[in-house]
């Protein structure tokens, strides 16, 4: 009998890709899932749950981004000052209204692992407001995302 070896990917086996995405009429959730996929590397052959094998990802419009009608107003983001009694809350449409950039992070935040693992993943997410980015000199590739246009 055979033992079953774990295949885990050496750093010179990581190539790590650049890839862009509009969110202009996405859905919030179904953007950041497929985003989140990307990061953390599950769309390779070479993916292993403790190793970060995963591209960067850039995602520009993240002001016209969508939501589900409703849960914009319904769900609240929450941030604590460190003070006793310190907790703020806004809904989403408030902090997309204010700050589209940090509403797609902290979406794709919720959805990779909450260790020093997904921290390292989350900085290879960059997220703009507007159309421009300044990644332009790595040549990044559209990442289409599959049934993440909004409902009208």
């Amino acid at each position: 009998m055979t033992a079953v070896r774990t295949y885990s990917p050496k750093k010179s086996e990581i190539d790590r890709e650049w890839y862009v995405v509009d969110a202009e009429g996405l859905t919030l959730g179904r953007m950041a899932t497929e985003v989140a996929r990307v990061l953390r590397g599950k769309h390779k052959p070479i993916f292993s749950p403790h190793i970060d094998t995963g591209d960067h990802v850039i995602i520009i419009n993240a002001a016209k981004v969508a939501m589900t009608p409703g849960k914009a107003e319904k769900k609240q983001v929450y941030r604590h000052t460190g003070y006793v009694g310190g907790i703020r809350s806004n809904t989403y449409a408030e902090l997309l209204d204010v700050k589209p950039e940090e509403a797609v992070r902290r979406t794709v935040r919720g959805m990779i692992p909450k260790n020093r693992l997904g921290r390292q993943m989350l900085t290879k997410l960059k997220v703009y407001a507007g159309p421009t980015h300044p990644h332009t000199a790595q040549q990044p590739k559209v990442l289409e995302i599959p049934h993440a246009k909004a409902r009208s």
